[in-house]
């Protein structure tokens, strides 16, 4: 039986959902009988350190802990973690509760709805005190693609069925979701373009996904719906995006909308085109934002069970970088 390690808390964020204060308290309620550290507390021997729960930290601040066991990454995406060249060798866990998976499906129907019932042209017409409403068609007129099948595009996929639209799905390997039509790795990769109207990318970013969202891309996708011109939603990672290339095509009609969560830069530069691009919906990457108080628990538990000889879930693959 392993001791009761210290849990350290490495949060760098700047909204209130964020705050470090805010986790500490969470993890100290969860955590009975361990001690839960923050780098800012006064000072403790690194060695204590067992475990890790990490937003965003500085390259370097888990090398220092010469007694880790396991990392706790409290979002879903773990591209940055994985930037740092000294992380330690230990297994490294990504979030995957009912309460993120949710979230992301309100967020992906939310914005297929947006774009399907034309609210971009809705709102202007309301701006400019204009009654000229457009012939609205079905949602079994629209086809939503999905790529990355993982629990959160799985999830997107049933909740955009449900609604009526005609949804299939993309994966660098195969999946199978009742009812939804999934393609398999660079092979069907076109297929599923050609037949796609909006685009949903929720894919990890990895050095193969990375700019994957592109004009290549937006080019193969089809161009005979209602909508006239396809959508892209990216609600996954900022650097799956060639952001010139989305402005290019928004501009010149490859591309009729897009709903951005996530960008190459955060916070999004004040000077970003895409804070006032008619075309585009910008929301600050809150898509799928992390609740506190379940994740908290989610660890907590993980904790438990892998100091009693358990196995840890959801443990990234280094190799395949998530």
């Amino acid at each position: 039986m392993m001791t009761n390690g210290a849990l350290a808390l490495l949060v760098h964020g700047g909204t209130d959902n964020w705050s470090p204060a805010r986790w500490k308290s969470r993890f100290d309620a969860v955590c009975p009988g361990r001690r839960v550290l923050q780098l800012t507390d006064a000072s403790f021997d690194p060695a204590e350190i067992h475990y890790a729960a990490v937003w965003k930290p500085k390259p370097g601040e888990l090398a220092a802990f010469p007694n880790l066991r396991v990392i706790f990454n409290l979002g879903a995406g773990v591209d940055a973690l994985m930037a740092d060249s000294s992380l330690p060798g230990v297994p490294m866990v990504r979030i995957s509760v009912p309460d993120l998976t949710e979230r992301m499906g309100e967020y992906v129907a939310l914005h297929a709805l947006m774009h399907h019932r034309q609210e971009l042209y809705l709102r202007q017409c309301q701006r400019d005190k204009r009654w000229a409403p457009k012939t609205q068609w079905a949602a079994g007129a629209i086809s939503v693609g999905i790529m990355g099948l993982g629990a959160l595009g799985a999830h997107s996929a049933r909740v955009l069925k449900g609604i009526g639209f005609r949804v299939s799905g993309w994966s660098r390997g195969p999946k199978e979701i009742d009812g939804v039509p999934c393609f398999g790795g660079e092979g069907q990769f076109d297929a599923f373009l050609r037949q796609t109207d909006i685009l949903v990318c929720l894919l990890p970013l990895t050095a193969d996904t990375r700019h994957i969202l592109n004009r290549g891309v937006f080019e193969k996708l089809n161009r005979n719906s209602p909508m006239g011109a396809p959508v892209l939603i990216n609600a996954g990672r900022g650097g799956l995006q060639n952001e010139e290339d989305i402005l290019q095509c928004l501009d010149d009609g490859t591309l009729g909308g897009a709903s951005l969560d996530v960008y190459a830069t955060e916070p999004l530069p004040t000077d970003s085109p895409f804070w006032t691009h008619p075309k585009v919906v910008l929301t600050p990457h809150n898509a799928a934002d992390t609740d506190a108080d379940e994740i908290s628990e989610y660890v907590a538990q993980q904790i438990e069970r892998f100091e009693a000889g358990g196995a840890l879930e959801n443990v990234v693959d280094r190799k395949r970088g998530y």
